[in-house]
Parts: structure tokens; sequence; C-alpha cells
């Protein structure tokens, strides 16, 4: 199989354009300001196009979810947990399902738990118990807080795993953009698991990045508010930190992103790999920085080739 493949798709997502368009600006696009100009919506309160994604996820009946469980002490150490209603009749179903913790992204200055109920339901439709956390974001927070928030959030799965119908021994980190340098800085960055009791390769299963900004490049003033001096910048890298010992990496980007370009994922699997790791990097023609995310949804009725890369890679990667 080769390591760097491109694909082509019409994402499902499209349907929702009409919606999607019309959306304000992600901080990613805006202009330069001030620091603490750039309001983020109320943690409970998805945007537009987020609210009109989780009304064609459908109803939500034939899922169990669980809602604002606290993993931490402050208001935004909360996460929701979505898994399927059906019992697992499997041959593996004595150990339970995969455990898939997803960050969201927003440019570590805006996103929720609740605007991306969507990616829980979807990925809970493919046998997955699903843990979305909330964490703290820009101005209340900068670097390395939301990594710490989210190193506590990947222990509370772990440790409540089979309360759940999880399998601890087969847990899974995913994001989007923000979410997924996240998810990649846990991966390959070994303080932060180690601070909650936690080391990468031993604990975690796979990895799965979808648009990540795995360089922070440019260095820009938000940067330079969120992460700090350009040494703190450098330090906040996960590229900076692979030594070889990271669990498999499924990384997909679009290659028309100008928000976290394609090369990001390159680098960051060609280093991986240098170091004797296992990444696989799939690029999407005509895919911009959200398609990836988007494309989960179904299209046509059945699963998107999206939702099937995710799910190869997760059956390759979680076997015995």
């Amino acid at each position: 199989m080769p390591r760097v493949r491109t694909l082509m798709w019409i994402s499902g997502a499209a349907l929702l354009s009409g919606a999607i368009a019309g959306q304000a600006l992600a901080p990613d696009m805006l202009p330069c300001a001030y620091p603490g100009t750039l309001v983020p919506l109320a943690p409970d309160r998805p945007s537009e196009s987020q609210a009109e994604r989780n009304r064609a996820a459908g109803p939500l009946g034939d899922l169990a979810i669980v809602r604002d469980v606290a993993y931490g002490p402050g208001a935004r150490h909360r996460l929701d947990i979505y898994r399927p209603r059906a019992p697992d009749t499997g041959p593996d179903s004595g150990k339970g399902k995969p455990v898939v913790v997803f960050f969201y992204g927003g440019s570590w200055a805006e996103g929720s738990k609740a605007g991306n109920a969507w990616v829980g339901a979807t990925l809970a439709r493919q046998g997955y118990v699903v843990v979305i956390p909330d964490y703290r974001i820009y101005p209340a927070a900068r670097w390395p807080d939301f990594i710490e928030d989210n190193a506590a959030a990947v222990k509370w799965a772990r440790d409540h795993a089979r309360a759940y119908g999880g399998d601890p021994a087969r847990l899974v980190l995913m994001g989007h953009s923000a979410g997924a340098f996240d998810a990649a800085s846990l991966a390959v960055d070994r303080r932060w698991l180690a601070a909650v009791g936690l080391e990468p390769q031993r604990d975690i299963a796979a990895v799965i990045g979808l648009s990540g900004p795995y360089n922070l490049l440019p260095y820009s003033c938000r940067m330079k508010w969120i992460y700090g001096a350009r040494e703190q910048w450098a330090d906040a890298r996960p590229i900076n930190h692979v030594d070889g010992r990271s669990p498999p990496m499924l990384l997909l980007t679009g290659e028309l992103d100008s928000s976290a370009h394609p090369w990001d994922s390159d680098q960051l699997a060609d280093k991986v790999r240098a170091h004797g790791g296992r990444a696989e990097v799939v690029h999407y023609p005509g895919f911009g920085h959200s398609d990836t995310l988007d494309a989960l949804l179904p299209a046509g009725g059945g699963p998107s080739p999206v939702l099937a890369e995710i799910r190869r890679f997760l059956a390759a990667s979680l076997e015995p």
C-alpha cells in the first residue's frame, strides 16, 4: 500500500454548502487583530454550520449519549460520550469497542463539543465509543493549557472506557485542525501524557489527524498570542518531538488547504517514518481545510470514502 495517496471524491457535505458558505470567518481567516478581540462562541452554542451538520447526522435515538461528564475541575473540563445502543455481538464483543477521543478544531480560540455532536454520532454508528472533550481556549488559555486538558481527557477515557462498553487497550486519538495538532502533540511529545501517567506507544493504539497544522507555520501574531515567543513556539511543534516511539498515524489532508498546508502532513509523516514509525498520508484533490472533516458525513446514502479510509486504518491498527 502506498504511503502517500491521492483520492478523488466529491463530498456529500456539499449538500450543506448553502449554510456553510454563509458562516462567519473562523479566526484562521480573520486579519490579525489585537489580543482579546476574538470572542469565541458560547461553549454550548454551535455555529450555524455546525448546527446544520448536527441536523444532517439525523435523529440520535440509535445511540446512547452521556453529556457533560467532568474530567477536571474547570468549567471547560467536560466531555460527551457517544456509543451504539445495539449490543456488540461480534467475535471481539467480550473486550469492548474501540474508543475514539476526538479533539475539535477552532484555532484554539473557539469550538465546542456541542458543535461536534455530529462527529460523535457518525463515528459511534461505525461501532466506536466516542469521547469529545471541551478544553480551555484563548484568551482564557494559552499553550500548553489546552494540550494538558486534552491529556487529562485521554486519561479519563482510558480509566473509564469499560464503564461505557469500551476497550481501553484500543484507544484512538483523532482531531481536526487545531485538534489534529493536539492529537499529534500527545502522540509524539511524550511529556504531556507522561504527566497523567500514560505513555503514547504503550497506551495509544492509533492517531488520526485531519488537516492538522503540525508545523505551526507561518509564525503570525495570533501564534504569538497563543504560543508565546518563537523559542516557545518551536518547542510546541509536534514535528520537533518525533522520536520513533509513537503509535501508528493516518494523516488526511486537502490539497487546497491554505490554513494547514498539505506539506504539514507530509513532513510529519516523513519524520515519523524516518525514525522507524508508521505513518500514512492521504491527499484529497479539491478539498479545503474543513472538507476532510465534512466528508465524514455519509454521501449518497452510504459511508463516505473518508470514513471508509478511517475504518480501514483502524481495522489494521487495532488488530491484536
